[in-house]
């Protein structure tokens, strides 16, 4: 699926989740931290959401943001090709996210691709679903992630296994992109 086609998709299903909760701009720039004014630009597609800001939003959701690019993407395909896994890039960071596994409501389990550029920073405040059990994979680079105040190193083949409680920061110090693999278990 194209960027655009998939970034558009992803603005309106924001969108229709807000509506669908009957909560008010204002109420949900209360709720998530994000001011009313860039809710609102982000809305009317004038503005590209960050990885910050889904992460804060889909907390106020209770939505795994893995569960968020499922409902955006066509539902029930067993298979997914390379070409058509869905690819969204965050513009502040140029982090790239890859929704590897094919998506489908009702399961609890994806797997989705990520990329860091060297020297990009996220910082997540809080997990969008306490609990939340991942499994991140290093195929390529360095990553160094900080869990609830602890920092990992990470390098090609590790494989670090965590439950999602409190903040977390991924860095890629370089000189090469950090490229990873998250299983993403619902509780």
């Amino acid at each position: 699926m194209r960027e655009e086609d998939f970034e558009t998709k992803l603005v309106r299903r924001l969108a229709a989740l807000r509506e669908q909760r009957a909560l008010s701009l204002e109420e949900l720039a209360a709720a998530s931290g994000i001011s009313r004014a860039t809710l609102s630009r982000l809305e009317r597609g004038e503005s590209s959401p960050t990885a910050a800001l889904l992460g804060k939003l889909c907390t106020v959701y209770g939505l795994p943001m893995s569960r968020l690019i499922a409902e955006v993407e066509e539902q029930g395909a067993q298979l997914i090709r390379a070409a058509e896994q869905p690819v969204w890039t965050d513009p502040a960071s140029g982090f790239t996210r890859c929704m590897v596994s094919p998506p489908v409501q009702g399961l609890r389990a994806e797997l989705v691709e990520g990329q860091l550029p060297a020297g990009a920073v996220i910082d997540y405040e809080q997990p969008a679903v306490r609990g939340m059990e991942q499994h991140l994979w290093m195929l390529s680079g360095t990553l160094l992630y900080t869990l609830e105040g602890v920092e990992y190193r990470l390098e090609a083949g590790d494989c670090l296994r965590f439950r999602l409680f409190g903040p977390t920061r991924f860095v890629c110090p370089g000189p090469q992109p950090a490229r990873y693999l998250i299983a993403v278990c619902e509780p």
